[in-house]
């Protein structure tokens, strides 16, 4: 029997006290009262012992009645005060909740999400547009999905940027919430002072070119980035796989990007075929939302190379090599087919900032490159 009545337990703690105070002997008169050949399927002694424990304690083998489900602890009037310390600070953690409000943890998280149908936001980090932003960024997603029409065009192009990775130190956007019934799409900035160093990369549909470091301090002039593109980058684009006499180039429009000297080089190099600020096709500015480096793959590395606290300069530089190492081409081409979507949002949304659900597309991208390295 898998359950014992108030009747059971009180035989049995009669045939204790009855039989000089015997675990044994109460238990085999239980079961001979009760009709139980099998010893072993009564009561174990442990638990007649329990019974006597408890009658001796609270007189009673009775157990206490089990409070049923409460349904106060998320009534209208807690629900009221857990709004109204949300309303007061949207960014507020459900333990200082609960501890402001005087209502469980647990029930305040069952309010906010079953009664009050908040979410937990994630910040999403843009840049501000300017008006005549809107018309510059739509005009060049229909350029470019005009003439890069197919993925094998589109894969074609290499876009490229610098990044600044700092020692133990960026905005981990993870453990940030902001509760509302709607995504605000807060802007968070954070001033980082710390050791830095500064990565160029070049990212294709069909791979990536770097990473290539800058001198420790060293800013990025037009003199170095050109350095650059001769001692690095021209002759690991000559040896790439895919390149051919349709690659196209895309730089932002930073200084050193746009001096006469690196317009120059790049014009020669990639002649009616650059993407820049004065170049054959026109980069909208203030557009870090259209380009593989910044919506992919400076996240994601700064994602992972701090999984290990590098507390040096060069131990960070082992792991961005190490990391964009293993990002497979296919990786890439997931990357690229994001981007496509991106640009035909930004079509449709007259160049104005894309919807939240655009940024969701590329875990997809993520997961896969997860698995890959598992």
């Amino acid at each position: 029997m898998s359950q014992w009545t108030v009747a059971h337990r009180a035989f049995a703690v009669e045939a204790y006290f009855a039989n000089n105070n015997s675990v044994n002997v109460a238990r085999r008169k239980f079961c001979s009262h009760f009709d139980i050949r099998r010893l072993n399927d009564g009561p174990s002694n442990q638990l007649i012992w329990a019974w006597v424990k408890k009658f001796r304690k609270t007189g009673s083998v009775q157990n206490k009645p089990r409070a049923g489900p409460s349904t106060s602890v998320t009534s209208p009037e807690n629900a009221e005060l857990v709004r109204r310390e949300i309303l007061q600070n949207p960014r507020k953690s459900i333990r200082k909740i609960a501890a402001s409000t005087g209502v469980k943890k647990t029930s305040v998280h069952k309010i906010i999400r079953k009664q009050l149908k908040f979410h937990p936001y994630k910040l999403q980090v843009t840049q501000q547009l300017k008006e005549d932003d809107f018309i510059k960024r739509k005009n060049y997603a229909e350029v470019i999905l005009e003439r890069f029409s197919t993925p094998t065009r589109l894969c074609n192009i290499f876009f490229s940027d610098e990044a600044h990775f700092h020692i133990g130190g960026y905005v981990n956007k993870q453990n940030m919430r902001y509760w509302s019934a709607y995504n605000p799409k807060e802007i968070h900035e954070r001033p980082l002072h710390c050791p830095k160093t500064t990565v160029w990369c070049a990212i294709s549909g069909n791979g990536i070119i770097g990473p290539y470091f800058f001198g420790r301090g060293e800013t990025v002039n037009a003199e170095r980035y050109c350095a650059m593109l001769d001692n690095f980058f021209i002759p690991e684009l000559h040896q790439h796989v895919s390149y051919n006499n349709r690659t196209h180039f895309q730089q932002d429009g930073a200084t050193a990007h746009t001096a006469r000297v690196t317009m120059t080089k790049v014009k020669e190099l990639f002649p009616g075929k650059l993407i820049s600020r004065f170049g054959d096709i026109p980069w909208p500015p203030r557009s870090p939302d259209l380009s593989p480096c910044d919506f992919f793959l400076w996240g994601y590395l700064k994602s992972r190379v701090y999984s290990d606290s590098p507390s040096t300069i060069q131990a960070l530089q082992a792991n961005i090599e190490r990391e964009i190492a293993a990002i497979s081409p296919e990786l890439c081409k997931r990357v690229f087919t994001n981007m496509k979507e991106r640009l035909q949002e930004c079509a449709q949304r007259e160049g104005r900032h894309l919807s939240g659900v655009i940024f969701k597309k590329i875990k997809s991208a993520l997961f896969f490159c997860n698995m890959i390295n598992k």
